[in-house]
């Protein structure tokens, strides 16, 4: 395959004027243009990889930082205001945007990974985007996760958390927690979304207004692996309940389905795991044979009429 031409430190503004900084991977001849949202604390070099690949399979791929991550940092992290809300108001729609200037003509696909697919409902411009590929995508709700897990939840919650909030104001990368540094105010809000199965639905009408989750057509396709204890098919499938309009199918799939060992929450986005790109390829391009090159595992949450 072609090596794709990197811009690298793009920089545009949100629609309240942040400055978000974004990651674009050109084809030489693309076909379609691939917007890739990322998990909370992951900057945007994580989805390196797989950005290479799908630009050089034939896409205008931007991979970007929400803003208080990464390139799109606060200054003041602690006193940023920053909430989850904000990611999916102002800076998704922002990066689409983005997209569609450095991709003009091109059809307009999503992937997300982790709380990257929580927030199309927030998106005016949610529309633009013709299909969805979810990967580890799932609610945050505790009880809908591995029991494995649980432990480590709590701790990172009420012990981790508590003590960062207590002794620096914000979510710091200490005593476990690897990810970038996180707003004290998206963070608490994730807390308290994750204590109840109905996540972020009681805010609706507050904090997540406007929202247009019911207005959310563009088909989902959700992969899901068995050894994620977080996006369970459990936890995926309360997440595309949010989405009630969408076509949507949940995909099993095992570490060993794409000859690895492992796979985890975050592990279809790192290097070597084409075989899970390929696949996702598949279903982004509506290339039927690569979409399902393997049998599917299906979840019983399935949705009927999705779109091959």
């Amino acid at each position: 395959m072609p090596e794709p031409q990197h811009e690298a430190n793009v920089t545009f503004a949100a629609r309240d004027g942040w400055r978000l900084m974004g990651d674009i991977y050109r084809s030489p001849d693309p076909r379609m243009g691939i917007l890739i949202s990322a998990g909370t604390g992951f900057p945007r070099g994580f989805y390196d990889a797989a950005a290479r690949y799908w630009a050089a399979r034939g896409a205008v791929v931007l991979t970007y930082d929400y803003r208080g991550i990464g390139g799109s940092a606060a200054a003041d992290i602690a006193r940023s205001g920053i909430d989850y809300p904000d990611w999916g108001h102002l800076d998704m729609p922002a990066a689409l945007d983005r997209l569609g200037s450095a991709a003009p003509g091109l059809p307009l696909v999503h992937v997300a990974h982790s709380v990257g697919g929580h927030f199309l409902g927030l998106m005016p411009n949610h529309h633009m985007i013709t299909r969805h590929a979810f990967l580890s995508v799932g609610t945050g709700y505790f009880g809908g996760h591995q029991l494995r897990n649980l432990p480590a939840e709590f701790y990172f919650w009420w012990g981790l958390g508590s003590y960062a909030l207590a002794r620096h104001r914000y979510i710091k990368p200490i005593g476990g927690w690897q990810g970038e540094p996180l707003p004290p105010n998206l963070f608490r809000t994730w807390r308290r979304w994750s204590h109840r199965r109905a996540y972020f639905r009681p805010d609706y009408d507050t904090l997540l207004a406007p929202q247009h989750y019911s207005a959310v057509t563009a088909p989902i396709r959700s992969w899901v692996f068995r050894d994620d204890p977080i996006a369970t098919p459990r936890a995926a499938a309360d997440l595309l309940a949010c989405y009630p309009n969408a076509p949507s199918n949940i995909q099993q799939r095992s570490a060993a389905d794409f000859g690895l060992r492992r796979i985890g929450h975050d592990g279809a986005f790192r290097k070597g795991r084409e075989a899970v790109w390929n696949e996702v390829w598949g279903w982004l391009s509506g290339d039927s044979t690569q979409a399902t090159r393997r049998r599917p595992s299906t979840s019983p949450h399935q949705q009927e009429k999705e779109p091959s």
